[in-house]
């Protein structure tokens, strides 16, 4: 077999874990910190430094490929994993995981992950543990062959070698308008994402979002280059829901009312409102969705809360519960089955748009993107981090010289 050794390296995520529950209860900001007793379980604080574990496949050539672990911002809410522990998650990989790459075919990418990732005492693996492994163990099959991992992806999922580049998309952070600047000077495809993660970034009926929606779409026109014309993307966590009600017609009166507000642009709202549980979610998000249709409303909506897996993503997808589909790769697992949610969104006619988290690191980013332009999907996030400049350039780059690369094999 290929792989002869497994190693293993603590590292950093690009950002910080979130206490999500505790920030929607009002806690209030000091500097860069959220002050405040935590809520969700594990939290010590309700900020903590992302951690990562990186794993690394030895070859039998001894060149060594390695993939990333860890969890997503806001981890433990929204039917999400909990938060990502290096510890425990070095001890499952190194007893569990590791003697079973030890025994796989390396080239044979997606009988490999079948293999790995088989469930250990009765449950699945934890989810960023996938995530970590089947990015090393698509670069183990991409070194094997000699070719690109998304030439790996398109050979296993009998794709045809994509042409078309794959929309990028950046989130803020909090530093809002700074960032939405540099997003706009960069050209970038979709933004600005808005961190809408509280009642004072919300506003008292909206109104302080609907106002940022309107000075976001004004900046592009007054520094934007001509003819620049993004998709304008906001992340509101929620808050809709949490600040108008969750009254159906009412959520969809808001959205439409943001819309005609910035009516020359596509606008996507990300999670209006939060309603439970993932069924819930479904039934709710897919009646917003009609109501919008048959309005004939600009706005489309984005699910994320309560769709993580891709059996989340199947019953999204199969219900028409969103017009975007929000892949968040750490809380799919297996690239593997990011590349089927994907493919998945299209059979069903929804849009997919492959994300992640601003805890990733520069190796999930670029594992992302050979995904994402394999099956050519609608749009993926630059990652990692909220600085923009340099998850654009991860991102974008990498996408420039893959593409750079497969032209030349139609050449």
């Amino acid at each position: 077999m290929q792989i002869k050794d497994v190693l293993l390296a603590p590292g950093n995520g690009a950002f910080f874990y979130d206490d999500q529950a505790a920030i929607r209860s009002g806690a209030a900001q000091d500097g860069f910190i959220y002050v405040g007793e935590p809520i969700t379980s594990g939290f010590t604080s309700l900020r903590v430094p992302a951690s990562s574990l990186s794993v690394g496949l030895v070859l039998t050539d001894n060149t060594v490929v390695w993939g990333d672990m860890m969890g997503v911002q806001y981890s433990g809410s929204g039917g999400r994993d909990p938060l990502f522990e290096t510890a425990q998650a070095s001890d499952l990989t190194s007893r569990v995981v590791a003697p079973r790459l030890l025994d796989v075919d390396a080239s044979c990418y997606l009988d490999a992950c079948a293999k790995v990732f088989q469930p250990f005492e009765h449950k699945r693996l934890p989810l960023p543990i996938e995530y970590g492994v089947s990015q090393a163990l698509l670069r183990a099959a991409a070194h094997l062959h000699r070719i690109t991992m998304a030439e790996i992806v398109c050979d296993e999922f009998g794709l045809p070698l994509p042409v078309r580049r794959v929309p990028i998309y950046c989130q803020s952070g909090d530093a809002r308008e700074i960032n939405v600047d540099k997003m706009i000077l960069k050209g970038v495809d979709v933004l600005p994402h808005g961190l809408i993660n509280s009642r004072q970034k919300f506003g008292v009926g909206g109104q302080t979002f609907m106002e940022f929606v309107t000075w976001v779409a004004t900046r592009t026109r007054q520094i934007g280059r001509p003819g620049y014309h993004p998709v304008l993307h906001f992340d509101v966590y929620g808050w809709i829901g949490q600040e108008i009600g969750l009254e159906l017609q009412s959520i969809a009166d808001f959205i439409c009312r943001v819309a005609d507000t910035v009516p020359d642009f596509v606008l996507n709202i990300e999670s209006p409102a939060d309603f439970g549980s993932t069924q819930a979610q479904i039934d709710n998000y897919a009646r917003i969705v009609s109501i919008l249709d048959d309005r004939g409303s600009s706005a489309r909506i984005v699910v994320d809360e309560r769709c993580n897996t891709l059996e989340d993503i199947r019953l999204f997808a199969g219900a028409k519960a969103a017009h975007l589909i929000q892949i968040k790769t750490p809380d799919v697992g297996s690239l593997a089955d990011t590349a089927r949610a994907v493919l998945l969104c299209k059979e069903n006619k929804i849009g997919a748009y492959v994300g992640g988290s601003c805890t990733e690191t520069d190796l999930s980013a670029q594992a992302s993107v050979h995904v994402s332009v394999a099956t050519q999907a609608d749009m993926m996030l630059a990652k990692p981090g909220m600085g923009v400049d340099e998850a654009f350039s991860i991102v974008g780059n990498e996408q420039n010289r893959l593409l750079a690369m497969l032209n030349r094999r139609r050449a």
